[in-house]
């Protein structure tokens, strides 16, 4: 199949993240065991979804793996043009969710399988498709887990994240979590028979605030835009009247890190203002959300140079987005990102692909496959 037959059928499941996976998960599994391709599904803990191994080649000799998730954000119908889980073309344009983030890259690397498969490879090259990477990379620590009793070390991993094709060493870790204040309710004319969640909740919000501040301050890396690690409160809600005194409130924060710091840190300041609210006759529930490292490949790994020689391109050094590489480098494996498509097009309506960059993607896994041939 082409890769743009491959697309539309990947696009045709709406695998919007924190939803079951299964057929899109049978789909592919049928595709490449129909090639003679071993394949591995490694069901998640949640029960309804899965990760997804490939191995071409021999497998107890070091390789290459092409890295990538199958989920994707939610579509609002109406903010689209067309259905975004029907591939729509127009000219070179391959409208649907998904097609740069990242299915696209999916359909190329499965396009390019079934050559792969004939090359008679001395080093393999592995597929490992992940579940719930939109939501803080949930899915793929469990790959990463059973990844030494599915292959030998690995050389290295691309995580096809779109890149415009150019290989990209080095991104921010992210830590995500919320907090719930439980309070007590009652009349709002009597606001000192309550406790206010709220009210409560403000200097926890302004706790985030100041901490977000003095990360402007530094330490800064100037290869990221922002050259300094970050901190927002993304969702607040609660209240259920006026004249209610709000009982509950709910904050949900994230943090992203530069390399070498840690993002889960960044949020203990605000995670300390909110359990001594407890002190004060507050229930304080804090629940970790997700979490991932940074990316930061040293410039003199041979994955760079493999890269950037079947690219035709230099590498950049960093990109603000966050992707599941710095989950693999800290398994120790060299990863790196490189996939066709613009981040820019991504968790947008109308979002797409060119077909052009399907192509360029292919010819680079089939170029991998080539120098592992020897």
């Amino acid at each position: 199949m082409k890769a743009t037959d491959i697309l539309e059928r990947l696009v045709s499941f709406p695998t919007v993240v924190g939803t079951p996976n299964g057929e899109i998960v049978d789909w592919i599994c049928s595709y490449l065991e129909a090639e003679g391709i071993a394949v591995t599904v490694l069901p998640g803990p949640e029960g309804d979804r899965s990760n997804l191994f490939a191995t071409i080649g021999p497998r107890d000799v070091p390789g290459y793996i092409l890295s990538g998730h199958m989920d994707v954000v939610p579509a609002e119908l109406a903010e689209w043009t067309s259905s975004p889980f029907c591939l729509r073309r127009d000219g070179e344009r391959l409208y649907g969710r998904g097609t740069t983030d990242m299915k696209g890259y999916l359909a190329a690397a499965l396009a390019a399988a079934p050559k792969l498969a004939k090359m008679g490879l001395a080093r393999p090259v592995h597929l490992a498709f992940s579940y719930d990477e939109e939501a803080g990379c949930r899915g793929v620590p469990h790959l990463l887990a059973a990844l030494p009793d599915l292959c030998a070390a690995p050389l290295g991993a691309i995580i096809g994240e779109p890149s415009n094709m150019r290989a990209v060493l080095a991104h921010k870790g992210k830590s995500a979590a919320s907090v719930t204040i439980q309070g007590r309710a009652g009349h709002s004319s009597r606001p000192d028979l309550g406790l206010n969640a709220i009210h409560a909740m403000a200097g926890v919000l302004n706790a985030a605030i100041e901490a977000a501040e003095q990360l402007s301050s530094g330490p800064f890396d100037q290869a990221f835009e922002p050259p300094y690690s970050s901190l927002q409160a993304g969702v607040i809600s609660g209240g259920k009247a006026i004249n209610i005194v709000p009982d509950l409130c709910r904050l949900e924060l994230e943090a992203r890190a530069i390399s070498g710091v840690d993002p889960q840190s960044l949020l203990t300041p605000i995670r300390n203002k909110a359990e001594a609210l407890r002190e004060m006759g507050y229930s304080v529930e804090w629940t970790e959300m997700s979490a991932y490292p940074a990316l930061a490949l040293d410039v003199t790994s041979p994955l760079v140079s493999l890269v950037e020689h079947l690219t035709h391109q230099t590498a950049l050094g960093a990109v603000s987005y966050g992707t599941e590489a710095g989950l693999y480098q800290g398994a120790g494996i060299d990863a790196l990102i490189c996939g066709p498509g613009d981040i820019g097009r991504a968790h947008k309506p109308d979002e797409f692909i060119l077909e052009s960059e399907l192509v360029a993607c292919q010819t680079f896994i089939e170029a991998l496959g080539q120098r592992c041939q020897a």
